[in-house]
Order: C-alpha cells, then structure tokens, then sequence
C-alpha cells in the first residue's frame, strides 16, 4: 500500500560543522537542533526510513539537499513528525515552521517559493500541535522496504 504525506524531521547537530550543500555551496550549521520540512507523495514510509539510513551513515546516495547535512557525522534525526493525505502540505508546514525557527536559506526549497525547509528551532514538540503525529522511529527502520 502506497502512503503519501508531508513530514518534519527533528535534526540534531551536535557540534558545528561547514558541510557543502549541492549548488547552495558550503553553509555553516551552528550546534543545535534543526526541523526539515519534507513531502513524499509515492512512498512516505520509504522516504522516512532512506532518511534514517542516510542519518546513521548506511546510505550514500545524495540526491536532496537533506542527504548532504544527513550524511554528516555530527549530525542526527531525533525524531519523525508526519501526516499522511494525498494533499501536499509542505509549503503549508513550512511556513508554520518557519513562525518558530530561523531559515537555512534556500535549503530545500528550490522547487517553490518558500524561503526554506529547514529551520533552526528550540524544540520540535510543537508539531503535534499543528497536526503532525510523532513517528516510531524503529518500526520505520524495520517494517520498510528502501532503495538506498
């Protein structure tokens, strides 16, 4: 069964690190927490689980922005935040996220006109309160099937 939806991952950076991020060039990411704004309408669960791998150094694939900060060392996902609907609501996310953070400039976004889809926050709870449901992280490592 195919699920589809929008989806925030919660971003440890540990320590600070200058990482070069496609075309955007080499962006500098204080230590600290981050959210990415994110949608998959083929496949949610997949996309979910590719980004776990990617996080954890299991996948080398660049293929989004994301894959370059995730494939850092000093970098983490903390937790999943996601809602599933055939309606793309990123840009509507973002934007939600973006009243609680400070954009990464152009990160993730080069296929709208939001500022960005990644955000440097304090804290990643207040997504449950706009509608996004906190993810098991194990059961989305162990129950789908990813192509890295």
């Amino acid at each position: 069964m195919v699920t589809r939806g929008s989806y925030c991952l919660c971003v440890r950076v540990k320590e600070e690190a200058e990482i070069r991020v496609g075309a955007i060039g080499t962006l500098s990411f204080p230590r600290g927490l981050y959210i990415y704004v994110g949608s998959a309408m083929n496949n949610l669960k997949p996309r979910l689980a590719r980004h776990l791998r990617t996080s954890r150094g299991e996948g080398r694939v660049i293929k989004w922005h994301i894959d370059y900060l995730l494939n850092h060392p000093a970098v983490k996902i903390e937790n999943i935040y996601a809602v599933e609907g055939a309606a793309k609501k990123e840009c509507e996310i973002a934007a939600k996220v973006a009243e609680m953070g400070e954009p990464v400039p152009r990160f993730g976004s080069s296929d709208c006109r939001c500022r960005s889809h990644l955000y440097r926050v304090e804290d990643c709870r207040f997504l449950e309160k706009i509608g996004l449901k906190k993810r098991d992280i194990g059961e989305l490592l162990t129950s789908s099937p990813v192509q890295l």
